[in-house]
């Protein structure tokens, strides 16, 4: 069985008395898409940032791509892809300028090469195009052919759909899986849950504490008490105080402009729908959902 990609043991990180990573441990098969989700300052960032040995940890030890990631860093930056929140593209240079002196900067200089990492993305016919003048999305796309441009076995994603349209999201993730189905592997981080269920595995980080990690099924499965409820009524908010006096309810929240339910097993509809009408609340709808990710965050994240 091939070495994984990405080895953490007690993975550590403290700025002063602040934990932003408490103590993590994972694994990355080679070829998986995996997803790190989790609130801003939950410690994705720092995360990555230790795999690629730009920081270096306060405890604990991790291997990518085979290599020490602290004791040897320039061999996991030559075969890693890095795209941060905020890749640094040259907004006075055009798409081409860009990608070509990034190439340069990994060592890359064919123009077959170059060209081809801007086919990959989609940015044929762009090339002369200012890269200020670009929209998010397209900016995306180019930060993601720089990461790529040197063919890298690894890909860090932090954050790359982050402010662009839900179109382009679902673009960038086709991109995604295409390098996944050529065995690259891809380490993607965000904080939208929706985004997370693309992924073949997911972590749930919060407050520097990975959570959990595993198959989206199996965290919904595993992770959720019992099961989800859509509750339509009115008003919501009195909807809401009353719920959390029901026994069984294990926790309520809006959603919207209805309420998300997670109850006990052995709850049925009846028993949350008579002490709303008890409270003068009129139900419209009450009825099972399918349970999310955001779901399975918020049960983990209650503890």
């Amino acid at each position: 069985m091939p070495e994984p990609a990405i080895i953490t043991h007690d993975l550590t990180r403290r700025f002063g008395e602040f934990v932003a990573v408490d103590h993590i441990s994972f694994q990355v098969n080679q070829g998986e898409v995996i997803g790190y989700l989790g609130p801003n300052g939950s410690g994705k960032t720092t995360t990555i940032r230790m795999l690629l040995g730009l920081l270096k940890p306060s405890e604990g030890h991790a291997t990518v791509l085979g290599y020490d990631a602290f004791r040897q860093t320039e061999e996991v930056r030559a075969r890693a892809g890095y795209m941060s929140q905020k890749f640094a593209l040259y907004d006075d240079l055009t798409v081409w300028e860009n990608i070509e002196f990034y190439g340069g900067v990994y060592g890359v200089r064919d123009k077959k090469l170059l060209n081809a990492t801007l086919e990959r993305v989609g940015l044929i016919g762009y090339e002369r195009e200012n890269t200020g003048s670009l929209s998010a999305g397209w900016r995306q796309r180019l930060a993601l052919s720089i990461a790529l441009v040197h063919k890298p076995k690894l890909l860090f994603l932090d954050e790359p759909t982050s402010g662009v349209d839900p179109n382009a999201r679902r673009v960038f993730w086709d991109l995604i899986y295409d390098l996944a189905n050529e065995g690259t592997t891809v380490f993607v981080t965000t904080h939208y849950m929706d985004e997370a269920e693309y992924c073949e595995r997911v972590g749930i980080m919060r407050d520097g504490k990975l959570l959990a990690m595993d198959n989206p099924a199996i965290l919904k499965e595993e992770t959720l008490p019992g099961p989800v409820w859509d509750l339509f009524a009115t008003p919501l908010e009195t909807a809401l105080d009353a719920l959390s006096t029901v026994d069984g309810v294990l926790r309520a929240g809006l959603a919207g402009n209805h309420l998300r339910i997670i109850t006990e097993p052995k709850i049925v509809a009846l028993d949350v729908i008579d002490p709303l009408r008890a409270a003068n609340v009129e139900v419209n709808t009450i009825k099972r959902g399918d349970p999310t990710l955001e779901d399975v965050f918020l049960s983990l994240a209650k503890d």
